[in-house]
């Protein structure tokens, strides 16, 4: 529905939902561009102050952030999933999960800069065809070829997030986990949160996993022997990884979420959004994963 200061390009950019679409317009929306929530009730007087200016924020974005409403009162399902305790509170999406957030009215210039922080993390498609060279190379295996490219892309412009994750995964390609982690870190701060270079950073903490990953047949005869054995089941997660087989790992850590999803202070969905990040956003059983593990938290 249009309020009366909204056009109907606006309306692509803001809307209002409610627990039947929350998983289409913001789990399923933000693999394309971050989402902001804002939680919100009709008389909450710092709302009818909030909601306009971040509204009025998200338009001068133009099309690199959307923005969703959620009335409280009628969604508290999701309200309570979240953990919303007050409002308004505002949360932001990218790439299927929770990116930030924050309580209560900020002042415009903070809105500003919350709005511009999602708007980078999409990442800038400038040298798209090198770029798109260079994941070819490595792709085939050609790692020092495409750590090089990446690094000439970089050399032309080194505010292209794509080329920053590139150069990291290339440098784990190698097998130099120093060196990306060395890279990783130097990473302008302004790129750390984007997609891409988030992406990498979860790729590196996958590969430093895999090297403590244990016997795949031993963990597979424990959980077995117990299905209760959470650390057990964990570890049989990491072993499939580490071995290639991410489908595995990830049936492995939804399994386990079902079963408890606060062990281990949420580590089954802490890990299975560290496997998400590292795969394309694109890829099937990222968008799989994804949606299973939001149909159990928000079922």
């Amino acid at each position: 529905m249009l309020t009366d200061s909204q056009s109907p390009a606006d309306a692509d950019l803001i809307k209002d939902v409610t627990e039947a679409d929350f998983m289409a317009e913001v789990i399923d929306g933000s693999l394309e561009v971050p989402v902001i929530v804002d939680f919100w009730a009709p008389w909450c007087g710092p709302c009818r102050q909030l909601g306009p200016a971040l509204e009025a924020e998200v338009k001068a974005a133009r099309g690199k952030v959307r923005m969703v409403k959620v009335n409280v009162d009628e969604n508290q399902a999701i309200a309570a999933q979240l953990r919303v305790q007050s409002i308004p509170t505002v949360y932001a999406f990218f790439q299927g999960r929770p990116v930030d957030a924050f309580q209560g009215a900020l002042p415009p210039s903070e809105l500003k800069k919350f709005v511009e922080k999602l708007a980078a993390m999409a990442g800038d498609g400038g040298l798209a065809d090198a770029i798109e060279a260079a994941e070819a190379m490595l792709a085939e295996g050609a790692v020092a070829d495409a750590a090089e490219t990446f690094a000439a892309i970089l050399g032309e412009d080194p505010n292209i997030a794509e080329a920053h994750g590139g150069l990291v995964r290339a440098y784990i390609a190698a097998g130099d986990l120093d060196r990306a982690e060395g890279f990783l870190n130097a990473v302008p701060e302004k790129l750390a949160a984007s997609a891409p270079v988030e992406a990498a950073r979860a790729q590196l903490a996958l590969a430093r996993q895999a090297a403590d990953a244990g016997p795949i047949a031993e963990l597979e005869a424990r959980v077995a022997a117990d299905p209760d054995d959470h650390q057990a089941r964990f570890d049989l997660a990491q072993a499939q990884h580490a071995a290639g087989d991410v489908a595995g790992a990830i049936d492995s850590l939804l399994e386990l979420f079902r079963r408890d999803r606060e062990w281990n202070e949420g580590a089954a969905r802490a890990q299975l959004f560290t496997i998400f990040d590292a795969l394309k956003p694109n890829d099937p059983l990222a968008l799989k994963g994804r949606r299973r593990l939001s149909s159990m938290m928000f079922a």
